[in-house]
């Protein structure tokens, strides 16, 4: 029992000796090329910037950071406009596109742990740079799709990148990030926000111009956007694999039945993503005499709030213990939050808007503390020489949370009114409770099987 509580509170130290340990075998070049060229003279970046959190301390981080706001200003171009490309400028018809959109997702989300494994051996930058490309390159060939079938096959292969790419980019993420990964990972969150927002008001052009050339160009933007990203990620280190012992097999992570369950847990926090851009406007328009202006208002509160508070709530989400109680807090956070968008429905214009502006406040720091622990667990509580391939089992879990939320949201929250967003509520809950325990049982498991 001694040695048990010992392995405990040493725990962080542990954590921190690991990411050491990485850092000086799996990241040498990173490390070679991590100076902070940002503080002193002649280092072209003003050091208040630094200070201030504003740009990333060194080169490396920098270059991450730019490749990854050029590809989200894609992916919000892509995101805002490609639908109304497919049927006002291809002429699919909407269900088609629609089934088109579903199943090539679910598709690409079969790539992530063979993509994953493929990192770990190969290194994630190369596998992360490949994607990109292959990303592009798919979102180029839209232009000339004229069918169906081949708008599916066209978005399958956009979806497979998409998925290396993600697999790719976490353990990329959390090598340059080190010491605090969950710090820089809150940073280039907080960038991508407004990427997404850049890229979704460049495509308002397009949308407002309504024309094939209009359209078009939207996707031949995004497809630069990529291979612009790509050029960008030419200049961050290569992070060299680790090796993997002979013993455990290939496919470790999906027999880390500790992994697994985190994985579903976290899939079914990530449905909150789609609360506040899926359910909230239905409610806000069918349930609540707030005026429909607010729909746009509550997404902006929240992305302006993500902005400006991602790093500073991460901020001690540094170990696996801090993550559990930090996923217990967004779930209490979840079910305040619920319940005071609940409480809007039927009540006067104005009250329902301050009582929905509260929920959707207490739901972005919810939001907040669910995004640092589940970046800190999903490589916190994986072995160092396979976090790609458990970054590909743990974005299975948030994919499928993107495609059952939506209607899981209609069925409950809408169609049972202020009793189904408790239930939600009481889901996120739940969900958030359970995970410290989740972790201690891998941390008991990983004691007693160290290898």
């Amino acid at each position: 029992m001694d040695t048990t509580s010992q392995r405990r509170r040493s725990e962080p130290a542990q954590t921190t000796a690991r990411t050491a340990a990485v850092t000086a075998e799996g990241t040498a070049a990173v490390t070679a090329a991590v100076t902070v060229e940002g503080a002193g003279a002649g280092g072209g970046v003003p050091a208040w910037l630094v200070a201030r959190g504003l740009l990333p301390e060194t080169s490396p981080k920098r270059a991450f950071a730019a490749a990854t706001f050029i590809n989200q200003i894609g992916k919000g171009l892509f995101i805002s406009g490609a639908a109304l490309f497919f049927t006002r400028s291809v002429g699919l018809p909407v269900a088609q596109v629609g089934f088109a959109l579903g199943t090539a997702a679910l598709i690409g989300l079969a790539a992530g742990i063979p993509v994953g494994h493929l990192a770990d051996r190969r290194g994630p930058r190369e596998v992360f740079r490949l994607a990109i490309v292959v990303q592009a390159l798919a979102v180029a060939a839209l232009v000339v799709v004229r069918s169906v079938p081949s708008l599916i096959a066209v978005l399958c292969v956009a979806e497979l990148a998409t998925a290396a790419g993600q697999a790719a980019r976490g353990p990329l993420t959390r090598a340059l990030g080190a010491p605090n990964p969950t710090r820089y990972r809150s940073y280039l969150r907080a960038l991508n926000n407004i990427a997404l927002g850049c890229g979704a008001l460049a495509a308002g052009a397009a949308v407002q111009l309504d024309t094939r050339a209009a359209y078009v160009s939207l996707i031949l933007a995004t497809a630069v956007a990529f291979l612009v990203s790509a050029a960008l990620i030419s200049r961050v280190p290569s992070v060299a694999p680790l090796d993997a012992p002979a013993q455990g097999g290939r496919w470790l992570a999906l027999k880390d039945r500790p992994y697994v369950v985190l994985t579903v847990l976290d899939g079914i926090m990530s449905i909150q993503t789609q609360v506040l851009i899926f359910a909230l406007p239905l409610w806000i328009i069918g349930h609540t005499q707030a005026p429909r202006w607010f729909v746009g208002a509550s997404v902006a509160v929240n992305t302006a709030l993500v902005v400006c508070l991602q790093v500073r709530v991460s901020r001690g989400v540094d170990n696996n213990a801090a993550a559990g109680r930090a996923a217990r807090r967004a779930g209490a956070a979840f079910l305040l939050a619920t319940a005071l968008i609940a409480a809007a429905g039927g009540a006067p214009g104005w009250i329902a808007v301050a009582v929905v502006v509260l929920g959707v406040v207490v739901h972005t720091v919810g939001e907040l503390w669910h995004s640092a622990a589940s970046f800190e667990l999903s490589f916190g509580l994986a072995p160092e020489h396979a976090q790609g391939q458990y970054s590909g089992l743990f974005a299975i879990g948030q994919g499928l949370s993107g495609a059952v939320g939506p209607p899981l949201l209609g069925l409950v929250c809408i169609g049972w009114g202020e009793p189904g967003w408790l239930v939600m509520g009481v889901l996120f809950l739940a969900a958030g409770q359970v995970v410290p325990l989740v972790v201690n049982w891998s941390d008991r498991l990983r004691a007693h099987n160290p290898g």
